[in-house]
């Protein structure tokens, strides 16, 4: 494989025209359909936005969540699997959920009652897969360290076949999901709760890339890389 057969921002095979999101019996939108999203281009900013999942799988017969970060392409999501792989072993063809959440803000009503949350969220259902594939899991893992940092791939010491094959990567197909949105202010303007005399509104939460700190085993004069300077005082997540 060349350098040129993994190259490419994670996501950006997704900016082509696609079909909307399935509706199953486990994406209908039951509740609070407004919110409900069918567009993929929702799903992909959601997952362009992220930063970590949550792998719900059955481990040793009981349920378990996992957080793990993530990578995705037009067809897959990519996660680290090293605990989910178990499962697969002994259940090949047993079901998981990821969820993607970002919190952007409380919603402070009037009452209590009406109190919400901003937010963006995903659920992906399906059937994960071991990635075996020497030149998949290059891509995969890829597109996993290209979401978290970008140019990171690049700079670094690539993986050998020896970590290769140490590493439990699952990709999951972006066939069967839900997404669902919520944006602006309380809902209650218009309610009886308006003659109360209360401030109600926004209160965004924003989490920002701190400062890059050095490895103190770092010999003098080795800089921080530019990729690494750039993301330092950004959005964690995008909005």
């Amino acid at each position: 494989m060349t350098e040129s057969d993994i190259q490419g921002t994670p996501g950006s095979a997704l900016s082509g025209s696609q079909p909307d999101l399935s509706v199953t019996g486990r994406t209908q939108h039951h509740r609070l359909r407004d919110q409900g999203r069918t567009d993929r281009a929702d799903l992909r900013a959601v997952l362009s936005a992220g930063f970590i999942a949550h792998l719900g799988v059955i481990v040793d017969g009981a349920p378990m969540v996992v957080p793990t970060s993530y990578g995705f392409d037009e067809d897959h999501l990519y996660l680290h699997g090293s605990v989910a792989s178990r499962s697969l072993q002994t259940e090949p063809a047993a079901q998981a959920c990821v969820t993607i959440t970002l919190v952007d803000g409380l919603v402070l009503a009037r009452s209590v009652f009406e109190h919400a949350v901003n937010y963006r969220s995903a659920m992906i259902y399906g059937v994960p897969r071991l990635v075996t594939d020497p030149d998949e899991k290059l891509r995969g893992l890829r597109s996993l360290s290209e979401h978290l940092a970008p140019g990171q791939w690049d700079y670094a010491r690539q993986p050998s076949r020896k970590e290769l094959a140490a590493t439990s990567l699952l990709a999951l197909a972006l066939d069967e999901a839900s997404v669902k949105i919520r944006t602006g202010p309380p809902d209650d303007a218009d309610s009886p709760d308006a003659a109360l005399g209360l401030w109600a509104g926004e209160l965004p939460l924003i989490s920002v890339w701190g400062q890059p700190l050095p490895d103190p085993a770092l010999p003098p004069g080795i800089a921080v890389p530019p990729h690494i300077t750039t993301q330092a005082g950004t959005p964690v997540f995008e909005s």
